[in-house]
């Protein structure tokens, strides 16, 4: 069984920085893509930002793009989002998640393509 958990969430004002933390355990991380979502009250999870198995390759959803970066540490089991210049249109929880499929050369944006899912962290930006 795959554990996912998040950490690093919290208050900031519009403007400022956060980074994310995703620990894995139970599975060879380094065989799977990774991925971001968020939900904010009210509406829909949606994806934020992916990155490949390998760690070659990233896609983000546009509204993110140029202010958040999504890494992997194969070596520590661990997946990050480093979020600048954040917006109150930002506040969400925020979750992460662990592909499907092993050495996968596309982008999974979908909820569903995602088995493994951590229990969220709040991120709230003040305006």
């Amino acid at each position: 069984q795959v554990q996912l958990v998040e950490s690093g969430g919290g208050l900031v004002q519009a403007g400022g920085s956060l980074r994310l933390s995703c620990a894995a355990s139970g599975r060879t991380f380094s065989s799977y893509a990774m991925g971001w979502f968020r939900q904010a009250p009210g509406k829909e999870r949606e994806f934020v930002a992916t990155i490949r198995w390998s760690g070659s390759s990233t896609y983000y959803t546009d509204s993110v793009k140029g202010r958040f970066t999504i890494s992997r540490d194969n070596a520590k089991n661990t997946v990050y989002l480093q979020m600048n210049s954040l917006k109150p249109e930002d506040t969400a929880v925020y979750y992460c998640a662990a592909g499907v499929r092993a050495y996968y050369y596309g982008y999974d944006v979908r909820p569903e393509e995602y088995a493994y899912w951590g229990q969220g962290t709040q991120v709230t930006v003040s305006s």
